[in-house]
């Protein structure tokens, strides 16, 4: 099985971005990751997004994982909003375009759960078939009217009950006005960064992946 990523450069909207790309020789499908807040120090290199690609990668998928615009070496400067859902659209793109007949998967976490939302929604609206969407103590307050989300897949919520960043009752609460099916797993003992439960997260990603 490949393990090591090879860094690629993808024309975004407002610059080239920065990217880690693993393929894999019998492919299941395509993962493309969303990292957290890049103004908090959020990176693709994050410790919850390291984890969530090896699980993709453990899974057979072929994985993407990108700095948003003004993170790392990528350019242009932050938007905290469209404008990072705009540079996964363009990697989303990327990848649709090497892989046109595999089902991909999104996974985000913290801004990225928003991130992934967003742009699930939008791929969607392309005609985009969408194999499942993953939102790890999302960020659901930034989702605005005009975020909508995909309608057509699988929908896992994961929210540590311990979060000290985003308010797990924000998410509770969203979740339960969410008219869409989904599912809302909760974790016990855990705060935002899954400090000492990167474990317990692979083992929920993990046969949700498989399926």
């Amino acid at each position: 099985m490949l393990t090591r990523e090879t860094p690629v450069v993808i024309d975004g909207p407002v610059g080239q971005l920065e990217a880690l790309y693993l393929d894999s020789a019998e492919p299941k499908g395509l993962a493309l990751l969303c990292h957290p807040n890049p103004v908090q120090g959020g990176t693709m290199m994050n410790k919850v997004v390291s984890t969530l690609q090896r699980t993709a990668r453990d899974a057979g998928l072929i994985t993407l994982r990108f700095n948003y615009r003004g993170t790392g070496a990528s350019e242009g400067s932050h938007d905290m909003g469209s404008g990072e859902v705009d540079d996964a659209l363009a990697a989303a793109n990327w990848l649709r375009a090497k892989h046109p007949e595999l089902p991909m998967t999104l996974l985000g976490f913290s801004f990225g759960g928003f991130v992934a939302a967003s742009l699930g929604g939008r791929l969607e609206a392309q005609g985009e078939n969408l194999s499942r969407l993953f939102m790890v103590a999302p960020a659901v307050m930034r989702l605005r009217d005009e975020d909508t989300l995909p309608h057509n897949c699988p929908l896992t919520v994961i929210q540590p009950e311990t979060d000290e960043v985003i308010d797990p009752q924000l998410v509770y609460n969203w979740s339960n006005e969410l008219a869409r099916p989904h599912e809302l797993l909760k974790v016990a003992e855990c705060g935002h960064f899954f400090h000492g439960k990167l474990p317990e997260l692979k083992e929920l990603v993990a046969p949700r992946l498989s399926n």
